[in-house]
């Protein structure tokens, strides 16, 4: 892979309101351009989940290892893929 590149990383969460302003909030914290306005959503078919698809500019593996940390140990993460 080479750096920097457009990476989606897709989330899995609990159906509520507050998930997707904090996924937001964390993409932030290790892209500082993030753009809020790429989130595609997905909810699941009896609505208790909802998949999110953030899309971050990578600029290191390292700085993709400690997002993907992150956001597992969000309460309201179920899966990051």
């Amino acid at each position: 892979m080479e750096y920097p590149s457009r990476f989606p990383i897709k989330v899995v969460g609990v159906n509520q309101d507050g998930l997707v302003s904090a996924l937001t909030h964390i993409a932030r914290q290790f892209d500082p351009g993030y753009d809020a306005a790429t989130v595609e959503l997905r909810e699941s078919g009896g609505g208790k989940y909802l998949g999110v698809t953030l899309i971050v500019t990578a600029t290191s593996r390292d700085q993709l290892d400690e997002l993907y940390r992150t956001l597992t140990t969000h309460p309201m993460v179920k899966w990051v893929l």
